[in-house]
């Protein structure tokens, strides 16, 4: 008997210990063909045109290939070995090919339209309603109306752009774990806290070294860039994080530029000024003029304050080393800030770490949750995940109803790429009078257990826990019919919402309470350590809020007038458009842009869009302002952020969702309030 393809017949939880790499390629072939004879089903039905029969079944119509590729890529991601890297490759062209053929397909269109037509069609209200609309605008936006010789490139385009991202992925996480540093005194580890020793000791025992081994993954970076005394061993490190993937065999620069030649080559072959218009017309912004419009005025209001700030780091350097002290230099930045921030606050970061074992971090967040929006979080053992680190948890909701679940992966591994993300696996949708549960994952790459130590956060990575939860609560309360328009698939410079406005609670005593204490004793976090901590909250805010403009007015730049023939190379015109943002002058060899993952890591990403964290943070600031009024754990706020916002998903314009939330149009002045930047 032939045993199912788990890939292709997937259920509430995902059988993950089921699935490996020689599943992939038969499942999506498979599912590709069922999803094309399911198209021409819709296409050429006879029937009178209904919403169910065109309209239901078009947002169905490619559930399963969805779900399948979601699992493959999230498998790749983080547990990448070379066969599941070969399956992807092998079928991410043909899925890329069968989805842009979809807008094309004539008959298709022509259904969309012939029901668009109907009186039923005109009779649409709210999320139906809205799905037309955008279904119709989709169709045109990805070229419904281009000849047959348009619509023969755009499929290609759209092919080469997905093998494209998916080799600049792969690029980033090999050069990323090519490199290690490994010190082999004491002396050498000086100004490191203990912490960041154990990590590293440990690090090489796996690695059967002696001494002390360092990586480009977050939490051993960071910890190097922040403490190490040694300037050589971090300008060393510093390098070779900013230059990752920049040349050798991991080279992604010559993919940047064809990836930029083929967005650019799509906008215009769908009529659109450049590829920043093409993708921001969906979105609150509207057009690449407006984002940008967004990030200079964010950095004229900052522009006096970073100044200030560079002037005072420097000062205080000299005030340790002499007035002949030199320039600052990029790998001197975050370790001088992190000197100059205790002395001006009295403040280590590490000192928050005993207060932030992970586990009770998680456990304080879920009864934030509860309290907050009326929902239960609840590990449910047994169910496998994709490595023996991967947990389980169900949400229900106050009636004991089940929401969702999802799996969380917090630790760092060479298979698995870095950063901190969120994945949807299943969308629930409404069934029998009740609703299909949603299924998701919060992945990050946090501070591992040491030593007999359990995991002990810094408040970066409390934060970081925090606004993964939040996409992933966008996804588990969301509530509306239209798969496509549900969960967290809103317009990017919305998306952002819902994840840092959680961050909020990281920094309120009250909500604090529920988890910051001490690993050992359980004592709660000390009072005057808590006033540090909120003083130093806006220590050089504007660097850091001038750091994520940079990115944003690089991405624009890419997407709106780089031309390598005026322009010159890649990365000096990089490093030109950057420099005005950095607080030190970038080195030649700064290469930051060839790891850049969030612009180039899939065929759109936050390409054209990473205004949308500033653009979100505003929104976020402004939102929480509520809470902060009426209670931070006001049921009545937050079951109507719920309501208004978790549950909506795209089911009506962000802007109007957000005012339905607040009574009226974001204030910018908040963010630069919260930031200690208003004035």
């Amino acid at each position: 008997m032939e045993i199912p393809n788990p890939l292709v017949e997937t259920s509430y939880p995902i059988a993950f210990d089921g699935i490996s790499a020689h599943h992939v390629e038969p499942a999506i072939h498979q599912l590709i063909e069922r999803s094309r004879l399911r198209l021409r089903e819709i296409a050429s039905s006879t029937a009178p045109r209904t919403y169910a029969n065109t309209m239901q079944a078009l947002d169905t119509m490619t559930e399963p290939l969805d779900i399948a590729l979601g699992l493959a890529r999230h498998l790749e991601a983080v547990c990448s070995s070379k066969e599941m890297r070969a399956a992807l490759n092998a079928v991410e062209g043909p899925a890329s090919a069968f989805y842009s053929s979809i807008p094309l397909d004539p008959e298709l269109w022509n259904a969309v339209k012939t029901y668009a037509a109907t009186a039923d069609a005109q009779t649409l209200s709210g999320a139906r309603k809205r799905y037309l609309e955008k279904t119709i605008d989709g169709f045109r936006r990805h070229g419904a109306e281009l000849d047959p010789e348009g619509k023969r490139r755009l499929e290609e385009i759209d092919v080469e752009l997905t093998k494209l991202t998916t080799k600049f992925s792969e690029n980033v996480l090999d050069a990323t774990n090519a490199f290690d540093l490994v010190l082999t005194t004491e002396d050498a580890l000086a100004g490191l806290p203990e912490s960041a020793r154990e990590a590293a000791r440990d690090n090489a025992k796996s690695k059967g070294v002696e001494g002390w081994r360092f990586t480009l993954q977050a939490p051993s970076y960071i910890a190097v860039m922040t403490y190490l005394d040694d300037a050589l061993v971090r300008r060393d490190v510093w390098r070779a994080y900013n230059t990752r993937a920049a040349a050798g065999v991991h080279d992604n620069v010559p993919l940047i530029l064809r990836v930029l030649e083929l967005r650019s080559e799509k906008a215009a072959l769908l009529g659109y000024r450049d590829f920043a218009d093409f993708v921001l017309e969906e979105r609150m912004a509207k057009s690449g003029a407006r984002a940008e419009e967004f990030v200079e005025d964010l950095r004229r209001r900052t522009e006096a304050s970073f100044h200030s700030e560079q002037a005072s780091l420097l000062a205080f350097r000299r005030s340790l080393e002499g007035p002949g002290a030199g320039p600052l230099e990029p790998w001197d930045v975050g370790y001088y800030a992190e000197k100059q921030r205790k002395a001006l606050y009295d403040f280590d970061e590490e000192e928050l770490r005993p207060y932030f074992p992970m586990e009770r971090v998680v456990e304080g967040l879920f009864e934030l949750v509860h309290r907050v929006f009326g929902v239960r979080v609840a590990a449910r053992p047994g169910v496998a995940g994709w490595h023996p680190t991967a947990l389980f948890y169900e949400v229900t909701d106050a009636r004991g109803q089940l929401l969702g679940g999802f799996y969380a992966d917090w630790f760092p591994r060479e298979t698995k790429r870095g950063g901190a993300w969120m994945d949807a696996f299943l969308t629930g949708g409404p069934r029998d009078g009740g609703f299909d549960p949603h299924l998701g994952a919060i992945c990050g790459n946090l501070t591992p257990p040491v030593s007999g130590k359990p995991s002990l956060l810094t408040h970066n990575e409390v934060e970081t826990i925090f606004h993964e939860f939040g996409h992933l609560l966008h996804l588990l309360l969301s509530r509306v019919e239209v798969r496509s328009l549900a969960g967290t698939n809103v317009p990017w410079d919305f998306v952002e919402l819902p994840s840092q406005i959680m961050e909020n609670w990281c920094w309120e005593r009250e909500s604090l309470n529920l988890f910051a204490r001490h690993y050992q004793t359980g004592a709660p976090l000390p009072e005057d350590l808590f006033e540090k901590m909120r003083r130093a909250r806006t220590y050089r805010a504007a660097s850091g809020q001038m750091r994520q403009l940079s990115f944003a007015a690089l991405d624009l730049a890419l997407h709106r007038r780089y031309d390598p023939a005026s322009d010159g190379p890649l990365l000096p015109f990089s490093r030109s458009v950057m420099q005005p943002y950095q607080p030190t002058v970038l080195p030649d060899d700064y290469a930051m842009i060839a790891s850049f993952t969030h612009l180039f890591s899939s065929p759109v990403a936050y390409a054209a869009g990473y205004y949308s964290y500033k653009w979100s943070e505003v929104l976020d600031a402004d939102a929480f302002t509520r809470f902060l009024q009426e209670g931070i754990f006001s049921e009545t706020v937050g079951h109507e952020f719920r309501d208004k916002i978790l549950a909506r998903g795209d089911s009506d314009d962000p802007a109007r969702l957000y005012r339905d939330f607040m009574g009226r149009d974001p204030d910018l002045n908040a963010l630069l309030v919260r930031s200690g930047l208003a004035g």
